[in-house]
């Protein structure tokens, strides 16, 4: 777009293409003078730098303009430079990379590649890769708690696999617990007899059941932190110390009638870092309902997989996921800062050889809570018509 022209006249031109866009997307302060005519006070561009690889663009808003204009503008700017973007920052400065080549559409989950690239993080969570082939990875005691949205086929489901997987790799059970709710009873089930897996359940008795339990796991580990005199479970004496807890439930919307369980949900995400009690919640079609100011605001991650519409992307913070169209991509916002990723794909089959080593006796598997007789309507599976009726979004 930019080759074959003189240093300096191209970074000029960049910077009109860019002035397009903030026109189109009317991203600009405008007022009228005493004569009428309109005065226009658009984003200050600082720089354009443009290489062989893509042409990046730093700039800064008026004080004045809200920078929800940019992220609901988004898609201005893929329509003047074409898909192959990335828009980041917050408030006032951005950086917009245009590329002149798309990201890789594939890429497949190897342990051994991630092993090293991780290494440092005690609670690793492993992204994907980002179009400069880079393996985006964060510890998951920094940003505690994780939303992950998507359709059928959008690539949500092997990247619930391959995070579970990779803690369960790279931690000891004695670092970590993990209990999983597996609303759908479709996905969870290859993590059966894992040694790390304190409950792996489907109904809601035993969901509430499980959450009682981490609630009672809360209080106990708040009173040793008063007890120490210490802010985090991982500044407790070496004899007090406490495993990682991560609570993982896939189509938490289908409780969203539930009120206890929706309580211990926002306490948990609310409450649960400074404790080492981590929260992943995952669903294929976002509502609003569910996904209120209250426990939005304490999920500190968003993978935005393809959704259906405007209206699910908006409830994800992920302005643009309905666009994707590569199973396996999507936008992570981490507290406002926007990503493109591709997720690593597991292999269903891949995913049990490498978990096998971590495979107990059916019988010597603990979990934490025993078996009760059925109990009524809480024992029933819930359905997408019980939750949703026809179409409730």
């Amino acid at each position: 777009m930019f080759s074959n022209i003189k240093p300096f006249i191209n970074k000029m031109n960049a910077k009109t293409i860019l002035k397009r866009a903030f026109d189109a997307g009317q991203i600009y302060l405008s007022a009228r003078n005493n004569g009428g005519k309109e005065l226009r006070r658009y984003p200050k561009i600082h720089n354009v730098d443009i290489n062989q690889d893509f042409t990046r663009f730093v700039f800064t808003l008026p004080i004045g303009l809200d920078p929800k204009e940019i992220s609901k503008k988004g898609f201005v700017f893929k329509q003047v430079f074409g898909p192959h973007i990335e828009l980041t920052g917050e408030i006032k400065k951005y950086t917009l990379e245009v590329y002149k080549m798309g990201m890789e559409i594939s890429f497949k989950y190897n342990f051994e590649e991630i092993r090293n690239v991780i290494n440092p993080g005690k609670l690793p969570i492993v992204c994907g890769k980002n179009r400069h082939g880079q393996i985006i990875w964060y510890d998951m005691r920094d940003l505690p708690h994780i939303l992950i949205g998507g359709a059928t086929g959008s690539g949500k489901s092997t990247q619930l696999r391959q995070l579970l997987t990779t803690l369960i790799i790279k931690l000891k059970p004695s670092e970590l617990e993990l209990y999983l709710a597996d609303c759908k009873k479709a996905e969870f089930h290859i993590f059966r007899n894992i040694e790390h897996v304190k409950g792996n359940v489907v109904l809601t008795k035993d969901i509430k059941k499980m959450l009682d339990h981490i609630s009672t796991q809360m209080d106990e580990r708040s009173n040793l932190l008063d007890v120490f005199g210490v802010a985090h479970i991982d500044d407790l004496p070496q004899d007090q110390k406490k495993p990682y807890i991560v609570l993982c439930i896939d189509e938490f919307v289908m409780l969203r009638k539930e009120a206890n369980i929706m309580e211990k949900l926002i306490e948990l995400t609310a409450l649960g870092r400074a404790l080492g009690i981590f929260v992943i919640l995952s669903m294929q079609r976002p509502v609003k309902d569910v996904l209120d100011t209250t426990i939005r605001s304490n999920l500190n991650v968003a993978m935005g997989f393809k959704v259906r519409d405007k209206i699910e992307s908006r409830v994800m913070n992920t302005p643009g996921s309905e666009d994707i169209t590569v199973p396996g991509r999507f936008f992570m916002d981490t507290n406002g800062d926007m990503t493109e990723i591709q997720s690593p794909f597991l292999e269903l089959e891949d995913a049990k050889k490498l978990l096998e080593p971590f495979k107990v006796a059916p019988q010597d598997v603990k979990e934490v809570f025993e078996e009760e007789p059925p109990q009524n309507d809480d024992t029933k599976q819930l359905t997408y018509d019980d939750v949703f009726g026809d179409d409730d979004r």
